[in-house]
């Protein structure tokens, strides 16, 4: 059967349900959902929940299209299933590592209002993870076409709204290097974190607790950590259709567990740091392949796990640190150390300058290779870009109270 007519008739089996209560900001395909909704919802799981095997991108981006020309102009929910399709077709395009043609794509969705915030977080994520220069002024608003705005419900009439997009401008400023103000955003998630509910603020909650981190507040950011995993355990992310690209439940699925696996090597408890990293891995590989760069990110916070295990144990583990540093720089497509990669636009900067610094220290303690060692950190030193710290504060280990936070989602560190 085709794809969409398939779609189409297993959503017609339900009763039609009513209107939606928050109609343009409410969640995909739960109850009260509109029958185009329900459609739409049905044509996302099947072109990115992988229901036919085998099934290829190309395939899937169709099935999207063709259902977003059916649906548009269409009566009540219409609106709300093209939106749903749009950002379904921009996270395609993001895992197919077409990053330039899924902010286009984001970039297209403010003329439905309905999804606009959606599309304005993801923005936000890809510029962030892209390095862009981005400030906190952005509004959501911003995306949204005049001609239809009056329609909409206004992020910032809703709490659970106001603390995703007050986290988005924390993470900004915290890339930015303004402690201020992130401080001063961060602040103001206190409040509406603790009513946000199941209104899928996950996202909002993961950021708020890697800053509760990378300011040494461990006991707050762990029960930040925790209760993402929680809440993600028990959620069925395949409804989960308003977020699109490094914003999506899975994405921050793998965020959380990551960090969390960092926030435990930093309090010392390496076993359990291990065993958290170790599922993130495995996420990763399941979400992205074995070579994508996600997995050479978390790969780069293993290796890190094994070097601050040894330096508090008085132990050596340095095969293993190396191996792991080679493998994530492999994985990472990391520009040879001669090569004038450095000077231009390189994807995963953060975490390559990261990982060779990392290596290089391994190499420096070494007398026969000390001269790879200074020319590798060298190397990462005229990379560094990170706004906040220098490449010797990011590898110093000595105050573990101030620690660096890798943020899996955007491939940057905090």
């Amino acid at each position: 059967m085709n794809p969409i007519r398939s779609a189409l008739a297993r959503a017609l089996r339900s009763p039609k349900p009513g209107r939606p209560l928050h109609r343009h900001y409410g969640t995909a395909a739960a109850a009260g959902a509109t029958q185009p909704e329900s459609v739409a919802a049905e044509m996302v799981r099947y072109a990115l929940g992988g229901a036919r095997p085998g099934s290829s991108p190309e395939e899937a981006m169709r099935i999207l299209e063709q259902g977003a020309s059916n649906l548009q102009g269409g009566g009540e929910g219409c609106a709300e299933a093209v939106g749903m399709l749009m950002l379904a077709m921009s996270t395609l395009l993001y895992r197919s590592g077409r990053h330039q043609e899924a902010m286009e794509k984001l970039k297209a969705t403010n003329q439905v209002a309905p999804t606009a915030f959606r599309a304005w977080e993801a923005t936000m994520g890809l510029c962030m993870e892209a390095s862009q220069d981005i400030n906190t002024s952005v509004s959501p608003d911003d995306l949204v076409d005049t001609s239809i705005k009056e329609d909409s419900i206004k992020w910032s009439d809703q709490d659970h709204l106001k603390f995703r997009v007050t986290a988005i401008k924390g993470l900004i400023a915290l890339l930015n290097g303004d402690a201020e103000s992130a401080q001063l955003f961060f602040d103001g998630c206190k409040d509406l974190c603790s009513g946000e509910g199941n209104e899928r603020t996950e996202n909002a909650a993961l950021s708020y607790g890697e800053y509760l981190h990378s300011v040494g507040n461990f006991p707050l950011a762990t029960q930040m950590y925790k209760r993402v995993l929680e809440a993600l355990s028990m959620e069925d992310k395949s409804g989960s259709f308003l977020a699109a690209c490094n914003m999506v439940p899975e994405e921050v699925s793998l965020g959380a567990t990551c960090s969390y696996g960092q926030l435990l090597s930093h309090s010392g408890k390496f076993t359990e740091a291990e065993d958290y990293l170790t599922r993130a891995l495995k996420m990763a590989e399941e979400q992205f392949g074995a070579n994508h760069p996600k997995v050479g990110i978390v790969l780069t916070c293993v290796a890190r796990v094994y070097k601050l295990k040894a330096r508090s144990e008085g132990s050596s583990s340095i095969m293993v640190q190396e191996g792991l540093y080679r493998k994530a720089l492999e994985v990472l497509k990391a520009p040879a150390i001669k090569s004038e990669g450095v000077s231009k636009q390189m994807d995963w900067r953060d975490i390559i300058s990261l990982a060779r610094g990392e290596y290089a220290d391994l190499l420096l303690i070494q007398s026969n290779r000390k001269a790879e060692g200074e020319r590798m950190k060298e190397w990462a030193e005229h990379a560094w870009r990170n706004s906040r710290l220098t490449l010797a504060q990011a590898l110093d280990f000595s105050e573990p109270s101030k620690p660096i936070v890798v943020d899996t989602r955007i491939g940057r560190i905090l």
